[in-house]
């Protein structure tokens, strides 16, 4: 595959995870079995994945000037992730508190911090300078206005934008009108149109006109055309150890192909090959393939 030039609006965080058998109950202590802290963040999350396999990728976004900001912004540089358009603020930087239970499906609670305090013109302005760009991608760990005037910059440069809408929040149309790909999990999906993503009808009148993917965990994922055509592709069956950051395993790996001018199918199934590979290992980032592994999956 050929460089591809990628933006990520969005946010970093340090993971703080807990690993269970079980999750407790309302006023429940329970003994875990591992703890680990790692660098995570959905923004931070999809720039390193697309960084492993081969972007040119600039991040966008604002930490705190603490220990924790300092961490994260010497593992950007040190996986190749240009830090230009990384902002510090008062803010302390976000975190995230993360329960992994024994199946491997995790719970967690982001506090954004610094996430926050991206500011706008500061964007707009990185979206314009950055050179070659071809694709944007945000989430909704950081405020939607932000996103908004991000992908309005991009469409006027004739960037491709693509929206993981995670955590769930109510999108505007504004928003919506300006996202080429929209990629939500199954349970977003039914949070965006109060049905569900295991009948076809619902997915195919979803966004008609625009693309669409569904991410569908241990199924796959199934992409949704602009003419309302819907193309499955299955995940490979592995050991599931933990699903944190797989989602944005995805988003970052399918970004990357797209922008090397893969075709879209192609990249749906070869995002699900690298999420599927990091669901078993722990951890966010600490369970990306890396760049040599990622060329053995090619």
């Amino acid at each position: 595959m050929s460089k591809s030039v990628i933006a990520i609006v969005g946010s970093a965080t340090m993971d703080l995870t807990a690993y269970t058998d079980t999750v407790p109950e309302a006023g429940q202590t329970l003994l875990g079995r591992d703890f680990t802290t790692g660098f995570g963040g959905k923004g931070a999350n999809q720039a390193v994945i697309a960084a492993h396999c081969g972007a040119d990728v600039y991040f966008i976004g604002t930490l705190g000037r603490d220990s924790f900001g300092d961490a994260i912004s010497v593992n950007f540089s040190a996986v190749g992730i240009n830090t230009d358009y990384l902002e510090r603020s008062d803010s302390p930087s976000g975190v995230a508190h993360i329960w992994v239970d024994g199946n491997g499906e995790n719970r967690i609670i982001i506090v954004p911090g610094a996430n926050h305090d991206i500011e706008i013109a500061k964007v707009v302005s990185a979206i314009s300078d950055i050179p070659e760009l071809a694709i944007v991608i945000a989430q909704c760990e950081i405020k939607q206005e932000v996103t908004i005037a991000a992908f309005v910059a991009a469409k006027a440069r004739g960037c491709i934008t693509i929206l993981n809408p995670a955590p769930f929040e109510e999108l505007s149309p504004q928003l919506l009108d300006v996202t080429d790909w929209l990629i939500p999990n199954e349970t977003e999906f039914q949070s965006i149109t109060h049905t569900n993503a295991d009948d076809d009808s619902n997915l195919a009148n979803f966004r008609p006109g625009k693309n669409s993917i569904v991410t569908l965990g241990s199924q796959g994922a199934v992409l949704i055309g602009s003419d309302r055509t819907l193309t499955r592709s299955s995940a490979p069956s592995v050991h599931v150890e933990d699903t944190t950051g797989a989602g944005d395993a995805f988003v970052g790996t399918f970004a990357y192909c797209l922008a090397s001018g893969m075709p879209s199918i192609d990249a749906l199934k070869f995002g699900i090959k690298v999420a599927s590979l990091s669901v078993t290992r722990k951890g966010a980032q600490s369970s990306y393939p890396s760049q040599a592994e990622i060329k053995t999956l090619s």
